[in-house]
């Protein structure tokens, strides 16, 4: 992770809201000859005052066998990101960058019972589908939710330490900050958008 102290958010609280906001992750862990990766949105929760991220994947894969095998994984929670043109700053003879959030999550994952995966799937669900919706958790046939859990594997991963870079603009000076959001919000790209308004907040 490219870090640097002014890069990175002390306030833990803040960290973990973020990891909620972006909770589509990638989790990755070693397979037998390359690293196996998949895209999972996951559950961010505190709970005795440790990070429990949950959710589930399809059995028989080739993550599910790489992470049964060797549990400690890395998870990684993307924000948005723009291009910073090296032209907005005050002194502008150097080379242009890039602005992004990003959260590195390292811990140990453990799967489920055949109980507790029924459990994260309705959790997941639940989250995503009102309970009026006809593809709400309650409104599932049994039939269909007992198939399915068979075929997949609840998890929960225990994160035992976390490191995050929020690269935005901290290192320049105040007007070429100011003048950095102001070109960003001449775009109408959502990340360019978020990213002004991330650096808005630190000014």
């Amino acid at each position: 992770m490219y870090k640097f102290p002014y890069y990175t958010e002390a306030d833990t609280e803040k960290v973990i809201d973020f990891m909620k906001e972006n909770s589509f992750a990638v989790i990755i862990g070693q397979g037998e000859i390359h690293p196996a990766a998949t895209h999972i949105p996951l559950e961010v929760e505190v709970v005795n005052g440790k990070i429990l991220l949950s959710g589930h994947l399809m059995k028989k894969t080739d993550h599910h066998t790489a992470f049964s095998k060797n549990e400690n994984v890395l998870v990684i929670f993307s924000g948005p990101h723009a291009h910073i043109s090296a032209s907005w700053y005050t002194n502008p003879v150097m080379g242009s960058t890039w602005n992004y959030m990003v959260v590195h999550a390292k811990g140990k994952i453990s799967f489920k019972d055949e109980r507790g995966t029924y459990e994260a799937v309705k959790a997941i669900t639940n989250k995503y589908e009102s309970p009026e919706s006809p593809s709400s958790f309650d409104k599932l046939p049994q039939e269909y939710i007992d198939g399915m859990v068979k075929a997949i594997a609840g998890f929960t991963i225990e994160v035992d330490r976390f490191e995050n870079t929020f690269k935005l603009s901290q290192n320049r000076d105040k007007d070429s900050q100011k003048n950095i959001i102001e070109q960003l919000r001449k775009r109408t790209d959502a990340n360019s958008l978020a990213i002004a308004d991330e650096m808005e907040k630190r000014l």
